[in-house]
């Protein structure tokens, strides 16, 4: 597992990149138009739709000169405009994850795998 650690003046802050994933996965989920989170099989190609507490599959996090890029991969409602979607998820993310981890978002890629009509 990876981590992200910091020094402060009480000692040192180690976060596991789970963690920061999960988080994301939960803020993507509540985002309007986001169905849920995308997990993909690379085996077989296959895209499914991720349980609440499977989250963090969708997500991937990397950390780079104490810099994240999340790379996340979601499925979204039929008629909703992709790019209202994807720019909200941007937003919220970047501020929640910043606020939340105290390190800065480098990049946020959006991955949308695939669209689902909602009864």
């Amino acid at each position: 597992m990876k981590k992200s650690s910091m020094d402060t003046h009480l000692g040192n802050i180690e976060i596991q990149s789970d963690v920061i994933a999960q988080f994301a996965g939960a803020i993507a989920s509540e985002c309007f138009g986001v169905v849920g989170m995308a997990g993909i099989n690379v085996r077989d190609g296959l895209v499914k739709l991720l349980k609440l507490d499977n989250l963090n599959r969708g997500v991937n996090v990397t950390l780079n000169n104490n810099k994240l890029t999340l790379d996340l991969h979601i499925i979204v409602a039929y008629g909703v405009s992709i790019m209202a979607v994807s720019d909200n998820i941007i937003s919220e993310i970047k501020y929640k994850v910043e606020e939340f981890a105290g390190i800065e978002v480098e990049k946020i890629n959006v991955f949308v795998e695939g669209v689902k009509v909602i009864d």
